[in-house]
């Protein structure tokens, strides 16, 4: 078991994050069939441009660098924050330094896969830095970043239900929620059936939580020059996976029906947390346009609100449409 040990001013340091590089790193983990699998359409749909890359780039110098219990801090830099781009983790993978990347590859780097030659010869370079990093780029655009804008509203949108989470019922409640497998214990942070045991101070700079929607069950970085951090899997993922999201019981979908119409009532229905409209009409499955024109029009009513979070504009429910919902059960 891994134990956290939070004390209140933890609490008040405590915030979330996004990392681009480290979804790339889990995406790459999964591709490479180590790490949770990807759907079938998915996997269809990315293994092809993933066997080339491995061929046309130095991209399995990068996957060599995993182990079972992680991998090197510099491919995966610790994010800053709700606004962390590619651009960002790009600029500070680059930036790292010879002698520093060769000390995490000589711990790292011990698996099979570095034993190619091939991948050696990448590793031992002067330049192992500057073609790493170019191999993850391309990785990150082919590979990753025409799902960005979706992925990262899932998160966003997990981010904002947990922090609702948060001012309603408090951490310990926030805490738990994350995953079954983690527990509020007498001001302490409990995770059973973790790989690692042991028991993390977090000394007053706060718990660093970032959602993903690639990692499996709970990660976790419990030593620098990443802040302590729990990685969970993010609310929302299942839409991404081509499975509908929100499933709404037939009664409330039929009184809001007869009301709204039953475009604007799943709508409602689906908005139990903040959600952008692209998140909407991918869980949805309907257009984009369509579904802007409806949120638009329950706004106007008074049933949404709108606000910004990052890059992204999340609607939620007012409480004229939580009583309408709650009315129409």
């Amino acid at each position: 078991m891994l134990r956290f040990e939070v004390s209140v001013e933890d609490l008040l340091r405590s915030r979330f994050a996004l990392s681009p590089a480290m979804d790339l790193c889990f995406l790459l983990g999964s591709l490479a069939g180590r790490d949770r699998r990807l759907p079938r359409a998915w996997a269809t749909r990315l293994l092809p441009a993933f066997e080339r890359l491995r061929r046309e780039t130095e991209l399995d110098a990068a996957l060599a660098l995993y182990t079972p219990q992680g991998g090197p801090n510099f491919v995966a830099p610790p994010p800053r924050g709700l606004n962390q781009t590619w651009a960002d983790d790009l600029a500070v993978i680059r930036a790292t330094p010879l002698e520093a990347a060769r000390h995490e590859l000589a711990t790292t780097a011990t698996g099979p896969s570095a034993r190619d030659p091939r991948v050696r010869a990448v590793l031992d370079s002067t330049d192992a830095v500057r073609r790493i990093a170019e191999a993850m780029d391309r990785a990150w655009y082919e590979l990753l970043a025409p799902d960005w804008p979706q992925l990262r509203a899932v998160c966003e949108r997990d981010i904002v239900h947990r922090v609702g989470v948060i001012g309603e019922h408090g951490w310990a409640t926030t805490i738990e929620s994350l995953h079954p497998s983690i527990t509020w214990h007498d001001g302490d942070i409990e995770i059973g059936h973790f790989p690692r045991v042991g028991t993390v101070r977090l000394a007053g700079d706060g718990l660093l939580l970032i959602p993903s929607v690639f990692v499996r069950n709970i990660a976790a970085h419990t030593e620098d020059p990443w802040p302590r951090t729990l990685i969970y899997a993010a609310r929302g993922t299942a839409a991404l996976w081509g499975e509908p999201e929100t499933v709404p019981q037939p009664e409330a979908l039929t009184a809001l029906t007869a009301l709204v119409g039953r475009s604007r009532a799943r709508l409602l229905l689906a908005l139990d947390a903040p959600a952008s409209t692209s998140h909407l009409a991918r869980s949805l499955a309907m257009a984009p346009g369509a579904v802007g024109d409806h949120l638009a029009i329950l706004r106007g009513a008074g049933l949404l609100v709108r606000a910004r979070s990052g890059r992204s504009v999340l609607y939620r429910r007012t409480p004229l449409g939580e009583a309408l919902v709650a009315g129409s059960g």
